[in-house]
């Protein structure tokens, strides 16, 4: 555990990854919080360690935070934004984890503050999230640094420079859990359709898919090189990946998918 104590923090809404950020910053030292939520059964598992408001107008008014972490819907954004104008001008940083809403947007709702945007994923839940991020030009050395030590709360962080990658990153690192889990659910369903009983089968399915990540996060060897190692020349795993690979399948099917997935993220920003 980190010894640093995070500064004050806002927080607009407390669903999953909100949740996951929070838990990771109280772990950290966090000083104080404010947490705007009108949800309560959201914010149960924080009661009596920080403070929760339904809206915007019951945030205490000497609360001052150094940062504002947005993580309510993207489509509640156009109307909720504009009341934390005065955040903005007392010079918070706004951290936006909200897909598809671009920097520009957000700065010209919030009329000229420092944006930090940012894509989580929900591994970050068990502290092996991974979170892109950008930071826009209004965002100083200081706040890009305080917006590092929030996301990294909850697993790994890196930067890009160029925002429009937030789009695919949203569609593969942010959705791609989604695609893990549907492979453990067809792996289940395929082992019962064999005769394996299901309890064995969604066992079975899971370990497999936690076993193998584990593996590849330690491994120094490529994904690729990793899948050569399991596939003996002529034997079953080499069958099965003639199915899964053969055009149009997998292969195909996964660039469809992402690039699906990356242009409905563009398509929210509109």
């Amino acid at each position: 555990m980190s010894a640093e104590v995070l500064p004050p923090v806002l927080l607009v809404g407390c669903g999953k990854m909100g949740g996951a950020l929070l838990a990771g910053w109280l772990e950290r030292g966090l000083s104080r919080a404010v947490v705007v939520e009108p949800h309560k059964p959201s914010t149960e598992a924080f009661a009596h360690r920080v403070e929760v408001v339904p809206d915007v107008h019951s945030i205490p008014s000497g609360f001052v935070p150094e940062a504002v972490v947005l993580a309510t819907k993207p489509q509640q954004a156009d109307d909720a934004l504009p009341d934390y104008r005065p955040f903005a001008r007392g010079g918070a940083l706004f951290v936006s984890i909200m897909a598809g809403k671009t920097i520009s947007r957000l700065d010209a709702m919030l009329e000229g503050a420092a944006v930090v945007r940012a894509m989580p994923n929900t591994p970050a839940a068990i502290g092996q999230g991974f979170t892109v991020a950008c930071a826009g030009r209004r965002v100083s050395s200081t706040q890009k640094d305080l917006a590092h030590r929030l996301l990294v709360a909850t697993g790994e962080v890196d930067w890009v420079e160029a925002e429009s990658l937030i789009d695919p990153v949203t569609a593969i690192s942010g959705g791609g859990p989604a695609y893990v889990f549907l492979l453990a659910e067809l792996l289940e369903k395929a082992g019962i359709e064999q005769g394996v009983p299901p309890d064995l089968a969604r066992r079975m399915a899971r370990a497999t898919i936690t076993g193998s990540g584990a593996l590849l996060g330690r491994s120094a060897e490529d994904a690729a090189v990793l899948r050569k190692n399991v596939t003996s020349p002529k034997g079953t795993t080499e069958q099965a990946l003639a199915v899964l690979m053969a055009e149009p399948a997998w292969p195909e099917l996964v660039s469809r998918a992402v690039d699906a997935a990356t242009k409905r993220s563009r398509e929210l920003a509109k």
